[in-house]
């Protein structure tokens, strides 16, 4: 077991749609392949900093979920060689402005803001099991609790699929997506990714402006 310091991502490849329990919840079917979006490296903050949330944007929900951090350069890599191109494992919370999502038919803007993706607290060079779980509590009731095992994609099929469609450079990011559970956040919350083996990423949650 080996942790590292985490640095900025030059990119933030995400997944959506990855947990069957959350596809359950949403009644919709599981994907054929991988849904991917980006978040921007300007909305990357660190555990124990604050969630804002920005005024007018409506409900917010939080996201937990196992992130993948790329140790080399990966373009069109097989699934039996993703192994090599992992560099290790943290939290994230990929934080959604739910109403702007639905109201933008797209998902850009929604997971774009500033302090929209928690990243956390460190690089775990040693893989999670796959019956490691992936919670969110908020003010430490459990709200999000499923095994990776359940993730309709394994990270490794991630890796080949994001390497076919992008080179991958070193210090990218992989959020794997998130189970069932989510919700909303408010002022006041305190939101904590844990995952066993990996790390907790603590996030206190705050009202601001646009750009703030």
């Amino acid at each position: 077991m080996s942790r590292l310091n985490l640095a900025k991502p030059g990119k933030i490849v995400a997944v959506g749609l990855n947990y069957r329990s959350h596809a359950g919840e949403l009644a919709m079917p599981a994907p054929e392949e991988p849904i991917l979006f980006l978040k921007p490296p300007s909305a990357v903050i660190g555990s124990g900093e604050s969630i804002v949330l920005p005024s007018g944007a409506g409900r917010v929900d939080y996201e937990g979920e196992l992130a993948l951090v790329i140790g080399k350069q990966a373009r069109r890599v097989p699934q039996s060689a993703a192994t090599g191109y992992i560099l290790g494992y943290t939290c994230a919370n990929d934080v959604t402005a739910r109403e702007l999502q639905h109201r933008d038919g797209q998902w850009t803007r929604s997971k774009s803001f500033d302090t929209f993706c928690p990243l956390g607290p460190w690089v775990e060079t040693e893989p999670p099991s796959p019956d490691t779980r992936v919670e969110l509590r908020l003010n430490g009731e459990v709200r999000q609790s499923a095994p990776i095992a359940d993730m309709i994609f394994s990270p490794l099929k991630l890796v080949a699929f994001i390497s076919s469609v992008m080179t991958l450079e070193p210090g990218d990011a992989i959020l794997t997506g998130t189970p069932s559970g989510i919700g909303e956040l408010v002022p006041g919350d305190e939101a904590v990714v844990k995952i066993t083996g990996v790390g907790e990423l603590v996030s206190k949650v705050r009202s601001g402006e646009f750009g703030e």
